[in-house]
């Protein structure tokens, strides 16, 4: 398979300059797992004491590597961790051969890093079905090992890619105590998107001071609110990963800390927000905020369904402002709404009141509005408090091309 070369028109300017976080060293390799010329794993070699937690796919079809580092999360943190990654191939749907693979290459970078068989976790992600040639991996142990670095934290963002097409990045600082803490992480993903948990892969790191149920907790409630609000296609990946590991190097402990959370849920809607700007030929970023719900919960199933409907994602990369559409999804969505409550803007341009077409609205208006990369389609229901937003993309031939050739 070819990598993808060219870029999506919502991508950031460039990779950004991510602060190098004490306790994590990082190296990359060309294995040759199914791409030629280019990166494809990432080792992260994690000091003793940093905490671990991760959040997975819920999928039924969950790849070996992601049912491993599930039972792993939780453990002991004494010893040192680390995290190995290939792109190429997702090691899923490939029976009893896939645990023989992840059990080759955690027991080889066990014996290449000195760090506990139960503290190595591995991610992979790619074609789906084929057998993983590991053991390309592990004749290449020895030489990530000797190119373990603090400041490779960009190379191995690229490293994990498949058909993204720029690496992605986040990183910030916050003050506590009046001590500096860092958080930085990197994240894949640009199709087979729709997470029921965390998506895509994701790896962030930071130098705080955490117990491992702390940062479980924390990484689960910010999930919800970040990577569980975005959508591509609508597909849940059988190998989505994220893990965060705080090494505690900073001497800085954060726990109840307010102002950490938001800091982490700041890199984590950073990092779910680029997947999108990367969904598979994407064209428009498009955010859905929808208020006025019976609650909360409603407002995330009307949002989802406005955002995966692939009738509203056309009329987006038509620069159709078809309405009608988004009338449909909430509709179909099965949360309650009153037609005749109901209310639709694009941007700041009323569209619907009251279940009927807004008396000022004019379509000029809205196609004018539908030419912008980065659009809102706001909903109020007019039936209570709930809220939510939901990051989607539109939907293009060039989707179509990436997936039909993916194999190729």
């Amino acid at each position: 398979m070819a990598a993808i070369t060219k870029v999506s028109p919502l991508a950031p300017a460039g990779f950004p300059e991510l602060p190098s976080i004490d306790g994590v060293r990082f190296a990359t390799v060309e294995a040759g797992v199914r791409y030629r010329g280019r990166t494809d794993v990432m080792l992260a070699v994690l000091d003793p004491g940093t905490s671990i937690a991760g959040v997975f796919t819920r999928s039924a079809t969950r790849a070996a590597p992601v049912l491993d580092c599930q039972e792993k999360i939780g453990g002991a943190n004494d010893k040192p961790a680390a995290i190995l990654v290939n792109s190429g191939n997702a090691n899923a749907f490939t029976g009893q051969y896939g645990q023989t693979s992840v059990t080759e290459l955690t027991q080889a970078v066990a014996k290449a890093t000195g760090v506990p068989i139960e503290r190595v976790f591995t991610s992979s992600t790619g074609v789906i079905g084929e057998p993983l040639p590991h053991d390309r991996i592990v004749s290449q142990l020895e030489a990530l090992k000797s190119r373990l670095s603090r400041h490779a934290i960009e190379d191995a963002a690229r490293a994990i890619m498949t058909t993204d097409t720029f690496p992605k990045g986040a990183s910030t600082k916050v003050e506590i105590g009046g001590k500096t803490v860092s958080i930085a992480g990197i994240a894949k993903g640009s199709g087979m998107i729709a997470p029921d948990m965390a998506t895509m892969l994701v790896y962030i790191f930071t130098d705080a001071v955490v117990k491992q149920s702390e940062l479980q907790s924390l990484l689960s409630t910010q999930t919800d609110r970040t990577f569980n609000c975005i959508t591509v296609d609508s597909d849940t990946s059988t190998s989505d990963t994220l893990l965060l590991c705080a090494t505690g190097a900073s001497g800085v402990d954060v726990t109840g800390s307010a102002e950490f959370a938001q800091a982490l849920e700041t890199v984590m809607l950073d990092l779910a927000q680029q997947v999108v700007r990367d969904g598979e030929g994407a064209t428009k970023f498009v955010e859905v905020r929808v208020t006025g719900a019976v609650s909360d919960g409603d407002a995330k199933v009307h949002g989802s369904a406005i955002a995966n409907s692939p009738l509203v994602k056309t009329a987006i990369a038509g620069e159709d402002p078809n309405w009608g559409r988004v009338v449909m999804a909430i509709g179909k969505s099965g949360a309650a709404a009153d037609r005749d409550k109901l209310s639709i803007s694009f941007g700041d341009i009323l569209v619907a009141e009251n279940g009927w077409v807004s008396p000022g609205y004019r379509e000029e208006d809205a196609a004018d509005y539908m030419k912008g990369q980065d659009l809102v389609i706001a909903v109020d229901l007019g039936l209570g408090d709930g809220a939510s937003t939901v990051w989607t993309c539109d939907l293009t031939h060039g989707y179509i091309e990436i997936n039909a050739d993916y194999r190729s």
